[in-house]
């Protein structure tokens, strides 16, 4: 299935654009939002809010483009949203799955997901997660450092005799500055992350896994960041990774992820088929071998869009000759972007969908501190009111993945909605959550 585009930057005041809510949605006649047949104030009522509500239809349709798009391989990042359903949606839908810590590890082996399927990444992976990583027999581990080449030679060498060897992949830095958030540019060369083509190092990292005989090296990894909407800026980093892995005549390479999403009216960003396309013509033009597997690591791409979290809207604070609050009762807690890097979001109400919104307002969070800003400059109906229940879309991706209990508040649960049905896939926290760790 083919991403919905962005239609045109809309004015003051402008409806929500209707392409930034997942596959699914349906505008009744008053204004009124579902989501795979499922009303969403019908769920507030049932479930309370904070709420994450994932469109199913949206998640497995953009897994299959994935599929599509780059072939066996492709392999969805965890980090982006990760629970044992979403887990097992991903391998149901054919795709690997690539996991940074040993917790994710854990979270994807427990919904049933194959070692092999899975992908290590991290760069500092401990004795511990790559010794877990040899015991299940993940498919791919990725090697960021010759920290951790010593690691693997050490485990390897203890392994018994006739154990499979692991086959590696080398995550080299392709000099890129991505256009993109300081904060998550990953190819350029100040970068914790992988070995610098530029420096040499990279081909040393090659040379060292090359000489070990516990480990089969089968290809070359690079990742430049995330929310990345020039395509130009793959197209560039294909060639660098291109022409370091020709070469070496390895029979794999995965370009990573961080293709960006629409978050805001106007914004309009590439297709995964696009993105594929792209990087295949440049990766063709430095003579990669036209056999080498070449697949990806979405995961924004795949989930950000599929969700919205829906809001209760507690108090509106009117500063006159300065701006409108409207608090809601969740926050950095629920969705951390807008303080970490400044994200932008749309907000609407779900009771007026279609309405123009031409009241100004800055949505803020229930928490401590003044930075606790969802969306700073968000337009609503001139009408919204305290006990409106406020949505802000485009919230699958590095929303519930980065929730804390800051203020111990409780994390909000997950539903996934579909054919009419909502199901809980990770329950909402209780306050005998929170003190269950004390001492």
């Amino acid at each position: 299935m083919t991403r919905r585009r962005q239609g045109p930057a809309g004015e003051a005041g402008a409806p929500l654009d209707p392409t930034l809510l997942p596959d699914s949605a349906q505008i009744d006649p008053a204004g009124r939002l579902s989501i795979a047949g499922v009303d969403l104030i019908d769920l507030v009522d049932t479930y309370g809010t904070p709420l994450f509500v994932y469109d199913e239809a949206h998640l497995r349709a953009r897994c299959r483009e994935a599929r599509e798009a780059f072939g066996d391989g492709v392999a969805y990042a965890t980090k982006a949203f990760l629970c044992k359903e979403m887990a097992r949606l991903a391998h149901e839908e054919g795709l690997c799955l690539d996991v940074s810590t040993g917790g994710e590890l854990e979270v994807a082996l427990a919904a049933g997901v194959p070692g092999d399927r899975l992908v290590l990444h991290g760069n500092n992976k401990s004795d511990a997660e790559l010794a877990r990583a040899l015991e299940v027999g993940v498919g791919r581990i990725v090697v960021d450092s010759f920290d951790e080449i010593a690691r693997l030679g050490r485990l390897t060498d203890d392994a018994p005799p006739g154990a499979p060897r692991p086959k590696v992949l080398v995550r080299v830095t392709p000099g890129v500055e991505a256009h993109t958030h300081e904060f998550v540019r990953t190819g350029q060369e100040d970068t914790k992350f992988g070995f610098s083509v530029a420096s040499g190092a990279a081909a040393r990292a090659v040379a060292a896994l090359e000489l070990m005989g516990g480990v089969e090296l089968v290809g070359v990894h690079a990742h430049i960041g995330s929310q990345v909407f020039d395509v130009s800026s793959f197209e560039l980093a294909a060639e660098v990774l291109g022409a370091f892995a020709a070469p070496l005549e390895l029979p794999e390479l995965v370009v990573g992820g961080g293709l960006g999403v629409a978050y805001v009216n106007g914004e309009r960003a590439p297709t995964i088929a696009e993105w594929a396309a792209a990087t295949r013509v440049a990766l063709a033009k430095v003579g990669l071998a036209p056999g080498t597997r070449v697949t990806a690591e979405p995961g924004r791409a795949i989930v950000a869009a599929a969700a919205l979290t829906l809001y209760r809207v507690g108090s509106i604070k009117e500063l006159p000759g300065i701006r409108t609050y409207v608090a809601v009762d969740g926050g950095m807690s629920d969705n951390p972007r807008p303080v970490l890097y400044g994200s932008g979001y749309e907000a609407f109400l779900p009771r007026a969908t279609d309405a123009p919104r031409p009241r100004r307002v800055r949505v803020v969070g229930k928490h401590c501190e003044t930075g606790d800003v969802l969306v700073g400059e968000a337009q609503l109906p001139a009408d919204v009111a305290v006990g409106d229940v406020l949505a802000t879309p485009v919230t699958g991706a590095y929303g519930y993945a980065m929730a804390s209990n800051y203020n111990k508040v409780p994390r909000p649960p997950v539903l996934f909605v579909a054919d009419g049905r909502a199901r809980v896939v990770v329950r909402g926290e209780t306050v005998a959550d929170l003190l269950r760790l004390d001492a």
